[in-house]
């Protein structure tokens, strides 16, 4: 890092400002130790940066150690909730604020090392106007995550005509360019993953050790990633719609098929007493398809009823900014 930051001192032409976004619920324990590594990598990279903080209904004291902290660093742009509205509004609402030429969104668990940021910058510098993040390896999560992971981004490039990178997360730089692109979006059910990718632009990818969390633990159980990957694969494809298409195809051909036979082995052999337990599988298999069509085209229907009626993605309670804010 340090060869990296003696480059961009030599450089005239710095960015001017760098916005962070970060998006927080519950990381009070993390706040020093996070802001200790990241500002003096701002300070070698930047003319001046900015923080958004934005609490996202956290239910500790990350509220009041930001506010204190704030006095330390007036850089420091405090954000409050009024509930948990989750990762992607606060995503969505540091972009709306950020006013930067540069904005890196990342986690505030130092997860996402800040010494990253250096190179990042260096590429722009190139000319990249996006630069990804990508873990090397994912060796500090269970196996189960692992698989589950893989398995979504294999699963969601094949249906969607929208390409996302493995193991790339939110972690990255993006251009101003690209910022006042994302700010036209104006869906409310927002996968901020895929919209990264939607927006395009020239991009490149550098690769980073992601480390475990400094203190507490995930707020992503099992069940929200589950809801998630729906709703990266439920915004950014129809398939699982079309795909009942084929399915309706094949049971009426099976059905078609079958009831051929019936009348071909009917009038050779006469006719027969159905059994109980072929027709009982039948309908109950028959039943399971159009229930599980139905939850399909439900999922749809309900991001379009999410999206007619409006709503803000997220509400703001309090902004607090310093008075010398430099």
């Amino acid at each position: 890092m340090n060869s990296d930051a003696e480059l961009l001192r030599s450089l005239n032409d710095l960015p001017k400002l760098i916005s962070i976004i970060c998006p927080m619920k519950n990381e009070a324990a993390n706040l020093t130790a996070f802001l200790d590594r990241l500002i003096p990598v701002l300070q070698s990279v930047a003319v001046s940066y900015e923080i958004i903080c934005i609490n996202d209904g956290s239910d500790d004291d990350t509220l009041s150690k930001l506010l204190k902290l704030q006095v330390t660093y007036p850089q420091l742009r405090i954000v409050d909730f009024s509930r948990n509205f989750g990762k992607e509004a606060a995503l969505t609402c540091g972009l709306d604020l950020a006013r930067g030429d540069i904005v890196i969104p990342m986690d505030a668990d130092l997860q996402h090392p800040p010494e990253t940021i250096s190179e990042m910058v260096l590429l722009w510098r190139e000319g990249y106007e996006v630069v990804l993040a990508k873990r090397q390896h994912r060796s500090n999560e269970s196996w189960l995550r692992r698989k589950t992971a893989n398995s979504f981004y294999r699963l969601h490039n094949q249906i969607s005509e929208i390409h996302i990178p493995a193991d790339v997360g939110d972690f990255r730089l993006m251009d101003r360019k690209v910022v006042e692109a994302l700010k036209r979006l104006p869906e409310r059910r927002r996968f901020m993953k895929g919209l990264f990718a939607w927006a395009g632009f020239r991009q490149t990818t550098i690769s980073f050790a992601c480390e475990d969390r400094h203190a507490g633990r995930s707020n992503f159980t099992g069940w929200r990633l589950w809801n998630l990957a729906l709703e990266g694969i439920t915004s950014f494809s129809t398939l699982p719609l079309r795909i009942w298409i084929y399915i309706g195809a094949v049971i009426s051909l099976s059905a078609f098929t079958y009831a051929v036979y019936l009348v071909v082995r009917t009038l050779i052999y006469g006719p027969d007493v159905p059994g109980y337990a072929s027709l009982i599988t039948a309908l109950l298999f028959l039943g399971g398809v159009q229930l599980t069509g139905l939850g399909v085209l439900g999922e749809y229907i309900g991001r379009i009823y999410g999206e007619v009626k409006q709503r803000p993605v997220y509400i703001i309670r309090d902004l607090h900014e310093a008075e010398n804010e430099s």
